[in-house]
């Protein structure tokens, strides 16, 4: 085999954060920062890797059982799962990783790894099905939610994996593609680190547990059809902490439905998309409580900035904020997210898929 490059972008969930774990859909896209792994043939029987952001250096035996991986291993988990469909390495590589997706940001930093890192290993070995976007974007996520018990849902990799703007309904896998992108978007970073198991994991329990609650009174209640004028009727059967999930659940899903509808048009309205993501933060803010005084700030000084819209990205406790601009204001946005706190900022262009590279 040749040299092989395979990258993966970030991604962003403009709609539906904390909605895929409960087989709701989501609108995210995928954006213009990328990992890229670059494989070099060493004929010996290790991957030897070389992760330059981090300044480590690791190996792997790929002749190994797998039986006993760490958490968070996920290139080990994902060797584990490509052998379930023929995808046996015989040979080694000496591999570069690099990457420009701020970490541990609300970016998914670790699916873009995953997914570039499956990419290569059916392009350098084959399996025994037709290497899709869709089967990458599975594959990685039984490595990183089946195998590895993440609490997140399919929204990172099928994002990552199929590319561009999406409206991904999670429980069939179903995927709806927009063909007028949303420009301008900006993306603030605000260093403040996130716990993105712990957090996904008691927001998911919870809501889960106040779902359960409505569906052992009601046993015809589904959350993906719980109408927002209706959920008087199921909120009164919960305690408070429960109501707040619930609450949070049905009102996001009618967020995630009105922005599909303004997005399918013609001419999407940004300024009505930028309220719908505003509402969204709302609820992230106030009702599941996500959001640390910096990204309070950083939210703050985009809108007074002339943001149309801005909202938490990923698990929140931290991580990163997207904002939508105008071609006019665009930098004044920038400029306001840094000025609150942010130690990063920049705008973003919607962008297509996982993809790969030979080369001589």
């Amino acid at each position: 085999m040749n040299k092989i490059l395979s990258t993966a972008p970030g991604r962003i969930c403009l709609f539906g954060d904390h909605q895929d774990y409960l087989k709701l859909p989501v609108i995210a896209c995928a954006v213009n920062r990328f990992i890229n792994i670059e494989a070099t043939p060493n004929k010996k029987s290790i991957f030897d890797f070389n992760l330059l952001d981090l300044n480590i250096k690791t190996q792997i035996d790929f002749n190994s059982d797998f039986n006993n991986i760490a958490k968070g291993d996920f290139l080990r988990t994902a060797l584990k799962v490509v052998r379930k469909i023929d995808c046996i390495p015989n040979m080694g590589y000496d591999i570069e990783i690099k990457s420009n997706i701020p970490i541990n940001a609300g970016l998914s930093s670790s699916s873009a790894l995953t997914l570039a890192w499956i990419q290569f290993l059916l392009e350098a070995f084959g399996s025994n099905q037709k290497s899709t976007p869709k089967l990458l974007a599975y594959l990685a996520y039984e490595t990183e939610v089946l195998e590895q018990g993440s609490s997140g849902g399919k929204m990172d990799q099928y994002t990552i994996g199929l590319g561009n703007l999406i409206y991904l309904e999670t429980k069939n896998d179903e995927v709806t593609s927009f063909e007028k992108p949303i420009d301008n978007l900006v993306v603030g970073v605000s260093g403040v680190s996130k716990d993105t198991f712990g957090t996904l994991s008691f927001l998911k329990s919870n809501a889960w547990e106040a779902i359960n609650k409505v569906t052992q009174i009601i046993p015809e209640f589904e959350i993906s059809k719980a109408k927002v004028e209706d959920q008087d009727r199921y909120l009164n059967l919960l305690d408070e902490k429960q109501k707040t999930f619930l609450y949070a659940a049905i009102n996001n899903h009618a967020i995630t439905q009105k922005a599909k509808i303004e997005l399918q048009k013609e001419r999407p309205d940004l300024h009505k998309l930028g309220e719908l993501m505003s509402e969204h933060h709302y609820i992230l803010k106030e009702y599941l409580k996500i959001t640390p005084p910096r990204i309070d700030n950083m939210i703050e000084s985009a809108l007074s900035a002339g943001a149309l819209g801005a909202k938490i990205v990923g698990s929140g406790g931290g991580g990163c904020i997207v904002a939508i601009a105008t071609p006019e204001n665009e930098q004044e946005v920038i400029n306001a997210i840094l000025k609150a706190g942010a130690i990063d900022a920049f705008s973003v262009q919607i962008t297509a898929g996982a993809k790969i590279q030979n080369y001589e």
